[in-house]
């Protein structure tokens, strides 16, 4: 009766179809499932969201709330983090360690297309949810997704969570019997076990979103394969195996959520959306400078160059400025501190030196620096800007004579203005430092300010410092001090909770000795109080072709833990940590970078890091990494191994002026003390960026 009904509802929606203009009522773009990522209600699709899509999601039922966050890092993947509330279980049942607090399920999942869709093949996809952790809800599929007009047909084969009432044969099973069965056990929090992978009962499932032809309103209509029989929240009563719900798009940007589902159960929720590709700069920026030429003598004249120079450093963003002639060529040096993409403070430079340019010039050079490191010279010929700058004859257009080579420096000139770097820095910016899924609350937050300061003594030598200061925090709630029972490795970072109970505390203060070495390589030495937990000295080398995919930089550090109680001293433990470090951007993949590390971690257990990140249109950067050592699961401890996940956020997005300032916003399921990197403030590769011309 139940699939005949379905089998109705499906057949009602085709002859609507057939009815329905279908220019106007296509679904403009696939919506997010109770559990995130792209789907019906319960059950997945085979559609991905926009290439660059990040969404919030957030459902409620009776047993169980559903926080999740979904990312289309490409167009044909698709990746979310959920945070399960089991509202009918407590955290533990000891009330002293978590109080009343409901338990919190934390997973991640993926979807990976494996085809699009044609004229007769539909879109298909694989996926695994809950891939690592408890598994309360872990399960894989594959759907396949077929549009016709208004409405967007699904037809799928769900394991574990998602098949459940197993109304078909797993097929797996009938080639090889260990995929039979499925551990009835639920795994351990952070951990990845892909033991179970498309194991045990497996279901069908299908059903129907249908574009209205009131454009905000679809409505969904789904057949699952749970029997949610062995649900964590309890044995739940399902009632039907149809669930039925609408959606409505207040903008582009917010979705509201209803449903009705199992018969018996109500869901309600919203999604926020936004593109990481398609974001721009909400900065105000001043006119690019008008091609408006005056040329000089020989000889420069002060008070045009000192004209020059404040526009080099207001308007092209070189701080610093630095005007030089000897021979044939004007020389302009300044550290890009304006905007991200280099090429537009270098565009800018050349039209301002070009009003003013000096007789018997035909060579114009642009050197970036990056903390008093030359970085690039842009090298631009007089005669094919001015061609591009006054206009090209209709069909005689040509590309500019511009070329990108390692850094010139122009030595001992003729001639040279400059307007002085300042040496003093000093800034105010805000922290906040947050907890997510904890026994003691689902959200643990300190809300501080860190005052910033740096001289640089020498051209070389800087000296740079942070002071931390509490504002507000509920991290009183935090009774758990960190102490893994099931780990054997010295606390390098579970410690966490001695440090955060401090109010005003000095964050770094440690000297930084950086040099160019020349022909690509950059080195730096440095000592202090290098991060919240240590303090010591160290070294690093960076090898970094210009415009090449690739550089390799090694790193070597001897640090000594700071003491909480006092953390202008240290305590009894001290490590040797290093690394050697490759970084790659695949040819394939356009902006994504990988990063690949061996070496010793901070409590002296020696492995890999991996870590991948893509960098969209707008600068957005979203990356994982994982770490993997020679300390075994049982030593370890809960969650295996070191992972996490991490947002980098261009500041530009959200500031009245262009910067080039960034806000990263990290999140680790769990903290442990096996692979754990030490945290430098200055990195060569971060701080050689300029060096690639896809970086933006």
């Amino acid at each position: 009766m139940k699939k005949t009904y379905l089998f109705s509802l499906l057949a009602l929606s085709v002859a609507c179809a057939c009815q329905a203009s279908a220019s106007d009522n296509d679904l403009v773009a696939p919506s997010q499932s109770d559990m995130g990522g792209v789907g019906l209600l319960q059950v997945p699709t085979a559609r991905m969201a926009k290439d660059g899509e990040f969404s919030l999601n957030y459902r409620y039922n009776d047993q169980y709330r559903f926080y999740s966050s979904s990312v289309q890092l490409f167009p044909w993947l698709e990746a979310t983090i959920r945070y399960t509330d089991v509202k009918t279980r407590r955290y533990s049942a000891d009330s002293s360690f978590s109080g009343n607090q409901t338990y919190k399920d934390k997973a991640f999942d993926l979807k990976l297309r494996l085809w699009q869709e044609g004229f007769w093949l539909p879109e298909v996809s694989v996926g695994a949810r809950d891939l690592g952790g408890t598994g309360l809800f872990d399960s894989e599929f594959i759907a396949a997704t077929k549009a016709w007009g208004p409405f967007d047909f699904t037809l799928g084969m769900g394991f574990g969570y998602l098949g459940n009432s197993g109304n078909v044969k797993n097929p797996f099973c009938q080639a090889d019997s260990s995929y039979c069965n499925r551990s009835n056990g639920n795994g351990e929090a952070g951990s990845v076990n892909g033991d179970d992978l498309f194991k045990g009962p497996a279901s069908l499932f299908g059903g129907v979103e249908y574009q209205t032809p009131w454009q905000p309103l679809r409505l969904k209509a789904e057949y699952e394969g749970n029997d949610y029989q062995g649900d964590f929240a309890g044995r739940l009563e399902q009632r039907s195996k149809v669930n039925v719900g609408a959606i409505y798009r207040l903008t582009d940007w917010a979705d509201v959520n209803v449903s009705y589902e199992r018969g018996n159960t109500f869901m309600a929720g919203f999604t926020l959306r936004t593109n990481f590709n398609e974001l721009r700069s909400a900065a105000i920026d001043s006119p690019k400078p008008a091609y408006k030429p005056q040329p000089q003598d020989r000889f420069l004249e002060p008070t045009v160059v000192a004209n020059q120079l404040t526009d080099l450093k207001y308007n092209a963003g070189l701080s610093g400025p630095n005007l030089q002639v000897k021979g044939n060529t004007l020389y302009a040096t300044g550290q890009q501190s304006k905007y991200r993409n280099t090429q537009e403070g270098v565009d800018r430079a050349n039209v301002i030196m070009m009003n003013n340019l000096p007789a018997d010039i035909d060579t114009l050079s642009v050197t970036e620096t990056r903390n008093n490191m030359p970085q690039v010279t842009t090298v631009t010929h007089v005669d094919s800007l001015r061609q591009q700058l006054e206009g090209y004859p209709l069909g005689k257009e040509k590309s500019l004579d511009q070329q990108r080579v390692e850094p010139r420096d122009p030595g001992r000139t003729e001639q040279g203005f400059h307007i002085a770097p300042d040496r003093f820095n000093a800034s105010l910016s805000p922290v906040l430092n947050q907890s997510v899924g904890g026994p003691e609350s689902f959200y643990l937050y300190q809300v501080g300010v860190m005052a910033n300061a740096n001289y640089w003594l020498t051209d070389h030598l800087l000296l740079d410092g942070s002071v931390f200061a509490n504002i507000a925090n509920n991290y009183d709630k935090f009774n758990y001090n960190g102490a893994p029972t099931d780990s054997s490795l010295p606390r390098v970072r579970t410690h966490i909770r001695d440090y955060v109970d401090n109010n005003v505390y000095v964050n770094n203060l440690q000297a930084n000795y950086m040099h160019a070495l020349g022909n690509g390589f950059y080195g730096q030495v440095y000592g202090g109080y290098l991060e919240t937990m240590y303090g010591g000295v160290g070294g690093e080398v960076l090898y970094r072709p210009l415009d090449a995919d690739w550089a390799v930089g090694v790193d070597a550090n001897y640090v000594k833990r700071r003491d909480w109680d006092n953390m202008m001293q240290f305590d009894n433990y001290d490590a040797k940590v290093g690394n050697l470090t490759a970084y790659w951007h695949p040819w394939f993949m356009n902006g994504v970078l990988v990063k690949a590390s061996v070496g010793q971690y901070l409590a002296e257990d020696k492995g890999a890091t991996v870590d991948i990140s893509r960098r969209f249109d707008s600068g957005v950067i979203v990356g994982a990494y994982a770490t993997k050592t020679d300390v075994s699961a049982e030593e370890y401890g809960e969650g295996d191994f070191t992972k996490g996940f991490y947002v980098s956020i261009p500041m530009d997005l959200f500031t009245a002026s262009p910067t080039r300032g960034r806000a990263q916003v990290n999140w680790t399921p769990l903290t442990r003390d096996g692979g754990q990197m030490l945290g430098r403030k200055y990195q060569l590769y971060d701080m050689t960026s300029d060096r690639d011309i896809n970086y933006r």
